[in-house]
């Protein structure tokens, strides 16, 4: 037993070390990466393309990978390209250096302004980078950044992978890297050096040179060329005499008498600085060779006039502040405020109205006297005066929101009509004019707005102003109840609204704007029924007396008049009536006894009645059973409504479900214009029957056949379509109901005085918040017009097609009822975009003096190039230091140098560091390089003088706080 037992113990303690380690691991995870990538064997492709860094698309792949529990993340960078044919692979020779290595010679793509470092530093066109996948993460051990670095040499030996693979090392802001390319018996080394202070000797290309012939260590003599890629940056700061030409909005000038009310009908545009902070000019030699340029500490042949390219970029200002963007922006934080009106001002200014009046029948009496307060002047201070009175009784004069000469501009600027002696009858304008449209006005329409003339669109245009310039909140809370008062006002004393089409109200605008045409509509009801009230007690002797054609040919003639003072069309022409819409009460015991005479005598009687509210006779139709002459009835016009009124008419009508009751109750409810109309029809029409009144308001239901009668003839034969012969019918039902009334006898379809009423509650509960959300829309269509109206002025194509994106995303957005905060913040954004894009333009513009040029060739030449500068990463400058451009950034240089050595002694120390920087009595034409950058290159065997030839590449960067050096060494291992 002892003896078995002895084997047993001795199992437990061997080792696997067949067992894979964490490091195995990680190298077949990068292995399987590669795999999964397609990233094994030569991935051969054409020369690349000049500027194709720049210009072609570049993607990546990523995925996540683990070393231990430290996670990395790998990620793959390439160029997009058109695939070569399978034939040209196959005849690939085995001893062809990789693709990556021979990218390292080209010349094509050096110092491209937009690509990720590792393609600046080294020219490729795909790499693989492993990195720590959390940003505060990093590797900083050497011993851990040659653990990771023999895992690459590995995975790509294991592979046969061509790619060069990068690992990151240090914190990421560093940006270092060091890496390894493997091919068939080649080795590429990726290395780097990043400092903070530079060396002496490595400021200028002869110690550079050292440093690379020394890292090469080439056994050869003499040493093969070395090609040199040289790049100076110089940045221009200080603009001098260029100065922004933007100039602020006259702050004071908006309440002057000059301008007036005009300046409260724009919006300001442009940048409050200077939206080009900076001008970066790159001075190029693409092609030297050693020997031919003295680049030392003492002396250098690299003077910026003589280099064969320059290119410019410029960089912008970090988000300038820009009026416009700052007007809607500020407009649209209102939105977000939770106060009401009241808490803004204090107690409710129609609350102290209200107290005021101590015996309820004046209040009674105000509504049902028959005419109105005359006033003979409509003026603003009659406007204000009421509002005014009360809001001083809780604040002193002082305090108010808004001074009397703003709130008297604007108005002014709002009720032009004011102005005059004598108030307008004609306020409300038409906006079908030929101009309307046109795109610009066609916007309200996609933004759900409201016409840029309207009253509803300036309203917004002060009310964004005031909330700037003017008392922010609490001004906008201030105008907005003004605004209210003055709305009580003009429906109270029958003053239409200025800068309101109309008509019904508009759907396709903002509801704020519908509210005030509606209540514009019941203004002109109101007006026209007291109208005639005051006329029909003159008119009713000589009415009563008028025979039936005597009363039709007076009425036609009073038509023709109205329709030519008014321009008004018959159907519409009823709303100025003479005896229009009595009072039901006043009129209750003639409708009573037209109702019983029709109960009780039947057809007969009511064929025997007398025919009232006839409009006009119809052209050939008469009536079937007496053959007496058709007349068109004057009819009500129906009711106009809002959307918000159209939704809750809807709501109802669903809510009354789906049963035989519900729709008969609905079909009722909806049926009371058709009411009216026959009402009207069999007034008009004694004796008539439903055939005939089909006849003319529905003549598809009444066909008409030719039949042969028993004589022989042709004779036309009509009968009432098949929906109209169901049983119990909608048509049937109301006919057998309505009884002979004319419309001025009927009860309103439209109450205009509840509708009043309820709009003008409604608008005095709006919150400033509501009012913000509901005007957001004008603003924005305003914003966009004030872009295309400044786009139009530079024309630059790429704002053109933005505004239309700014356009097409706003008409999805505001159309929904209540747009989500974060989409409406995104349309703002976009405009203030555009906004600094046309400031940047007119910024460029007045530096390069194109106004100022005289030569339109050059002037064409400037234009172009100030707009590739917008568009473009980086613009090569035509002619380099003697072309037109050319020259005038030399000049650039010039004044800011000769303004920057005119500075005190000390500060000019200060500001120079080096001692070639410090030469007495000179002042060049340019600053010192703020940055400059070396590409070496060359083809030497290596490490031994019978190995390959293969490419070496050295690129430098110094700038005033920063140096590097990346290097890409490669070296022959088919015997070593």
């Amino acid at each position: 037993m002892a003896a078995d037992s002895e084997p047993e113990s001795e199992v437990f303690e061997i080792t696997d070390f067949t067992t894979a380690s964490e490091w195995e691991r990680f190298i077949s995870k990068v292995e399987e990466v590669l795999n999964d990538w397609k990233l094994i064997g030569n991935s051969w492709g054409k020369p690349l393309e000049k500027g194709i860094f720049t210009s072609g698309t570049w993607e990546e792949k990523s995925d996540e990978i683990y070393f231990a529990d430290f996670k990395f993340s790998v990620t793959h960078h390439y160029l997009v390209q058109e695939s070569t044919d399978k034939e040209g692979k196959d005849e690939i020779l085995e001893d062809v250096i990789p693709q990556s290595m021979q990218d390292l010679l080209c010349m094509n793509n050096d110092f491209p302004p937009r690509a990720h470092c590792l393609v600046r530093w080294y020219g490729l066109r795909e790499f693989v980078v492993i990195a720590p996948a959390a940003n505060s993460d990093a590797v900083l051990s050497e011993s851990k950044c040659n653990l990771l670095l023999s895992s690459v040499s590995i995975a790509l030996g294991n592979t046969g992978c061509q790619v060069p693979l990068f690992v990151q090392i240090h914190h990421k802001w560093r940006r270092m890297y060091v890496g390894e390319c493997q091919g068939p018996g080649v080795r590429t080394d990726f290395e780097m050096v990043h400092l903070r202070k530079v060396p002496n000797q490595y400021t200028h290309l002869s110690g550079l040179l050292d440093i690379f012939k020394s890292k090469i260590g080439c056994p050869l003599t003499p040493l093969p060329p070395v090609s040199i890629a040289i790049r100076f940056t110089y940045v221009l700061q200080d603009w001098q005499q260029y100065f922004w030409p933007q100039q602020p909005p006259d702050i004071d000038a908006l309440v002057g008498g000059e301008v007036g009310g005009l300046e409260f009908g724009k919006l300001p545009f442009g940048a409050c600085e200077d939206p080009i902070s900076e001008l970066h000019l790159a001075t190029t030699w693409p092609h030297l060779t050693e020997g031919i340029i003295v680049d030392n500490d003492v002396y250098s042949d690299l003077d910026p006039i003589q280099a064969p390219h320059w290119s410019v970029r410029v960089r912008k200002a970090d988000n300038p502040q820009c009026l416009l963007g700052d007007f809607v922006t500020e407009f649209f934080k209102v939105c977000r405020r939770k106060e009401s009106t009241d808490e803004i001002l204090g107690r409710s200014t129609f609350e102290e109205e209200g107290r005021e009046i101590a015996d309820i029948t004046h209040a009674l009496s105000k509504l049902t006297e028959p005419a109105p307060v005359p006033i003979h002047k409509l003026s603003v201070s009659n406007m204000v005066h009421t509002a005014k009175k009360k809001i001083r009784k809780h604040r002193g004069i002082e305090e108010s929101p808004l001074n009397n000469d703003v709130l008297n501009t604007i108005l002014l600027f709002l009720f032009p009509d004011a102005a005059s002696e004598k108030p307008l009858d004609g306020t409300s304008t038409d906006n079908s004019n030929s101009s309307s449209e046109s795109e610009d006005y066609n916007l309200y329409n996609q933004f759900k707005s409201a016409p840029s003339d309207s009253l509803t669109y300036k309203l917004a245009l002060c009310l964004c102003m005031i909330n700037f310039y003017h008392g922010g909140l609490k001004g906008v809370a201030h105008l907005w109840q003004e605004f209210v008062l003055e709305m009580r006002f003009r429906w109270e004393n029958d003053f239409l609204i200025p800068g309101l089409a109309s008509g019904p109200p508009d759907l396709r605008c903002c509801l704020l704007h519908q509210k005030l045409q509606m209540l514009n509509c019941c203004i002109e009801r109101k007006k026209a029924r007291d109208e005639g009230r005051k006329t029909s007690t003159s008119g009713q002797v000589t009415d009563a007396h008028s025979g039936e054609a005597g009363e039709a040919g007076d009425r036609l003639k009073d038509t023709d008049k109205e329709k030519g003072e008014v321009g008004k069309s018959w159907d519409s022409w009823s709303d100025s009536e003479e005896e229009f819409f009595e009072c039901l009460s006043d009129t209750e015991e003639l409708k009573g006894n037209g109702q019983e005479s029709g109960r009780k005598g039947g057809l007969k009687e009511m064929a025997n009645l007398k025919p009232e509210g006839r409009l006009y006779q119809h052209g050939k139709l008469t009536l079937l059973h007496n053959g007496e002459p058709l007349y068109i009835p004057v009819t009500q016009e129906p009711a106009p409504m809002t959307e918000d009124l159209l939704e809750e008419q809807s709501e109802v009508l669903a809510k009354l479900g789906t049963s035989a009751e519900g729709a008969h109750l609905r079909a009722r409810m909806q049926s009371a214009c058709l009411l009216s109309d026959m009402e009207s029809f069999k007034a008009a029409n004694p004796g008539c029957f439903l055939e005939d009144f089909v006849r003319w308001y529905s003549p598809r239901d009444y066909i008409e056949e030719e039949v042969i009668d028993e004589k022989g003839n042709m004779v036309l034969k009509g009968e009432l379509s098949a929906r109209m012969k169901i049983p119990s019918n909608m048509w049937v039902e109301a006919w057998e109901t309505a009884k002979p009334v004319p419309a001025r006898r009927q009860r309103r379809l439209f109450d205009d005085t509840r509708e009043a009423e309820k709009v003008l509650h409604y608008l005095a509960v709006q919150k400033p918040a509501d009012l913000a959300r509901h005007l957001l829309p004008c603003v924005i269509h305003a914003a966009v017009l004030k872009v295309k109206e400044e786009e139009s002025l530079e024309n630059i194509s790429s704002v053109k097609k933005i505004i239309k994106q700014i356009i097409s995303h706003s008409s999805k957005v505001l159309h929904f009822p209540n747009p989500e905060d974060k989409k409406l913040e995104e349309i703002i954004h976009q405009i203030t975009n555009v906004e600094a894009l046309i400031a940047r333009a007119r910024s460029l513009k007045a530096k390069f003096g194109i106004d100022k040029c005289e030569q339109e060739e050059e002037k064409e030449d400037l234009e172009r190039f100030v707009s590739c500068l917008l568009e473009q990463p980086e613009v090569l400058v035509v002619g380099a230091g003697r072309g037109h451009a050319g020259r005038i950034i030399q000049k650039l240089f010039v004044n800011a140098q000769r303004a920057a050595a005119m500075a005190p002694p000390e500060e000019e120390l200060k500001r120079m560091g080096s001692p070639e920087e410090r030469r007495p009595n000179s002042v060049s034409d340019f600053p010192p390089p703020a940055g400059r950058e070396l590409i070496l290159r060359t083809t030497v065997p290596r490490p031994a003088p019978y190995s390959r030839a293969l490419p070496q590449r050295m690129y430098s960067v110094l700038t005033k706080e920063d140096f590097r050096l990346a290097g890409a060494f490669s070296s022959d291992t088919s015997f070593f």
